[in-house]
C-alpha cells in the first residue's frame, strides 16, 4: 500500500517555484515576469511561478522516472489500475491513443455509433475500419443508451477478426450498460476491451455509484478527471489493467497526441485530486449524493417536469445510472432544452452542462453546494410558470430516424480523411460520401463523419437541431449551407 497523503509532484513544483534562480528556460513570461496585466489581475502572479517546463526536479511526463512516475503509481493504486498515464490533452488524446495502440491501418474496431468525435480523431489518426454497433434508443426521450452484449456478440461474430472492442460508460446522461457481460464476451476473442469512461471518474469512490470499468472488466479505460472530480479542465487519466494492452505501445501512443510541452498546473491538479480522493472520496461522493437525491425529488414534484430516474433501468442498454447525473425532461412544460437553457442561463443564473430537443442535463459533482441545488430547484419552479410559446405542429425527427436504416460507413474515415474533396450545397449531399466531422456539441456525438454516406434524415436531424436553438461543431460551414463531400471519380 502506497500512501495516499503524499503529493509528491505538487511538492516538487512547490519547491522548484520557491528556488531563487535567475530563469533562462521556458516558458518565456519567467514565473509570471513577463505576464500581461490583464491576465495578472484576473489570475494573480503566484499560479504563474508554478507555470514550469521540465526541469531536472520535475521529471518528464514521456519517460518518468521520479515525481511524474510516483504520482501516476499512487494514481493507479487510487483507481484501481495496474499502470496510470497522466494527460494534459484531455480524454481526447486518451481515446485517440487507445486506438493508436491497439489498431492499424485496416483493422477491424467495434464501437457504438454514439461515440464522442475523438473516437472518430482515433480512427482517422490510425487506419481503423468501424464496425459500428447501435446503441439501444428509447424512443419516447430521444436518449441513446449503450451497446447491448447481444449486440456486442452479434458483431463479433460477424467480425471476429476485430481488434477491440470500444463502449461508452456512462453515455452523458450517466446512462451505464452491462460493461461486464460485454467485457466477457469480447475476452472470449482476446481481445481488449477499451472504455470511454470520461464522465465516470468518481465511480471507484463510493458503492453507490456505478461499478467502475476497470472493475467491470475494461483492461483500459479513460477518465475527465476534471469533469467529475476536482482536476482542472483538460486534465485527465489513462487506465490500464491485465496483459490485452501493450503498455509501452500506449506510451509511444501518447507521444504522438500529447504536446511535448505540457502543463505543470494540469499536472498537479491531477495530484491533487487524486490525493483528494484516496484520502476524502467516500464522505465526499456521500455528500453529492445527498445533494442529487434531494435535487432529484424535488424536480420531479413540479408539474410538467420529469426525471431520468434509475426505475428506468430495466434493459441491457440500461442496467445503472450515475445518480448524479440529472437529466430533466421538459416536453410537458411545451419548451425545448434549447429555449429552457436560454431561460436559465440568461435569467435565471443556472447554467446546465448541455440541452437537447427535450432535455436539460447537469451535473452535479462534489464543488457544488446547498445553495446551488437551492437556486436550481427555484428556476425550474419559475419556469414551470412560464407561459410556452404555442407548440409546433412540425414532427420531429429523432435521433434514432437516422441510425436505423442501416448506412454503413463506405471507406475507412482516415481515406476518407486524405480524398480530395468538393463542397456542395447541402440539399445536393445526399447519398454522397461525407468528408467532415459534423456534430452538435454538446455532447459531441458525431452524426456525419468522414467515409460515411450522408442520408436525407441526417441532413434533416442536423437543420432540425439548428432551428430549434442547437448549434453543430465540427464542420468547415457551421451555417450547415454547404457541406464537404467526396469527389467523385472522373
Amino acid at each position: 500500500m502506497l500512501n495516499q497523503n503524499q503529493t509528491p509532484l505538487i511538492d516538487a513544483i512547490k519547491a522548484c517555484a520557491a528556488r531563487s534562480h535567475a530563469p533562462f528556460y521556458t516558458p518565456g513570461h519567467k514565473r509570471g515576469e513577463g505576464i500581461a496585466q490583464p491576465l495578472a489581475d484576473l489570475l494573480g502572479k503566484t499560479v504563474f511561478g508554478a507555470d514550469l517546463t521540465e526541469l531536472a526536479n520535475l521529471d518528464n511526463l514521456f519517460a518518468p522516472q521520479g515525481t511524474i512516475l510516483q504520482a501516476q503509481q499512487l494514481a493507479a493504486e487510487a483507481f484501481g489500475a495496474k499502470q496510470t498515464w497522466f494527460l494534459v490533452n484531455g480524454s481526447t488524446c486518451g481515446i485517440e491513443a487507445a486506438i493508436l495502440a491497439t489498431c492499424g491501418t485496416g483493422d477491424k474496431i467495434i464501437l457504438p455509433r454514439n461515440v464522442h468525435s475523438s473516437a472518430i480523431a482515433g480512427l482517422i489518426l490510425s487506419g481503423a475500419m468501424p464496425i459500428f454497433v447501435n446503441p439501444e434508443y428509447d424512443s419516447v426521450l430521444d436518449i441513446a443508451h449503450s451497446i447491448t452484449p447481444t449486440a456486442v456478440q452479434s458483431a463479433l461474430q460477424q467480425h471476429p477478426d476485430a481488434k477491440a472492442v470500444l463502449a461508452v460508460y456512462p453515455t452523458y446522461y450517466g446512462v451505464c450498460g452491462d460493461l461486464e457481460a460485454i467485457a466477457q464476451i469480447t475476452h472470449q476473442y482476446n481481445i481488449p476491451l477499451l472504455v470511454d469512461e470520461a464522465h465516470g471518474a468518481h465511480f471507484a469512490f463510493h458503492p453507490e455509484l456505478p461499478t467502475p470499468a476497470l472493475v467491470a472488466g475494461a483492461d483500459l479505460t479513460v477518465q475527465s478527471i476534471h469533469k467529475t472530480l476536482g482536476a482542472m479542465t483538460q486534465a485527465s487519466m489513462l487506465h490500464v489493467q491485465g496483459n490485452r494492452i501493450d503498455c509501452d505501445r500506449i506510451s509511444i501512443a501518447l507521444q504522438l497526441v500529447q504536446s511535448s510541452s505540457p502543463s505543470y498546473i494540469l499536472l498537479a491538479s491531477l495530484d491533487a485530486a487524486r490525493q483528494q480522493m484516496a484520502l476524502y472520496g467516500k464522505q465526499l461522493m456521500s455528500g453529492t449524493l445527498q445533494l442529487a437525491d434531494a435535487t432529484r425529488t424535488k424536480i420531479s414534484q413540479i408539474p410538467g417536469l420529469s426525471v431520468l430516474d434509475i426505475s428506468q433501468a430495466k434493459s441491457p442498454g440500461f442496467v445503472a445510472l450515475d445518480q448524479t447525473r440529472l437529466t430533466v425532461t421538459l416536453s410537458g412544460l411545451g419548451l425545448t432544452g434549447f429555449a429552457a437553457e436560454e431561460i436559465l442561463d440568461e435569467q435565471l443564473g443556472v447554467t446546465p452542462e448541455f440541452s437537447s430537443l427535450q432535455h436539460l442535463t447537469f451535473i452535479i459533482s462534489l464543488g457544488n453546494t446547498q445553495a446551488d441545488i437551492e437556486q436550481l430547484v427555484e428556476s425550474f419552479t419559475t419556469l414551470a410558470q412560464i407561459t410556452p410559446p404555442p407548440p409546433e405542429k412540425k414532427e420531429l425527427i429523432l435521433w434514432d430516424d437516422i441510425f436505423k436504416v442501416s448506412h454503413p460507413v463506405q471507406i475507412s474515415p482516415r481515406e476518407a480523411f486524405f480524398t480530395p474533396t468538393e463542397t456542395l450545397p447541402l440539399e445536393e449531399t445526399s447519398d454522397r460520401i461525407c468528408a467532415e466531422i459534423v456534430c452538435p456539441y454538446p455532447p459531441g456525438i458525431p452524426v456525419l463523419m468522414p467515409g460515411e454516406l450522408i442520408t436525407k434524415s441526417a441532413i434533416e436531424y442536423l437543420q432540425q437541431i439548428q432551428a430549434t436553438g442547437g448549434f453543430i461543431t465540427g464542420c468547415q460551414d457551421l451555417s450547415l449551407t454547404t457541406l464537404k463531400v467526396l469527389k467523385l471519380s472522373a
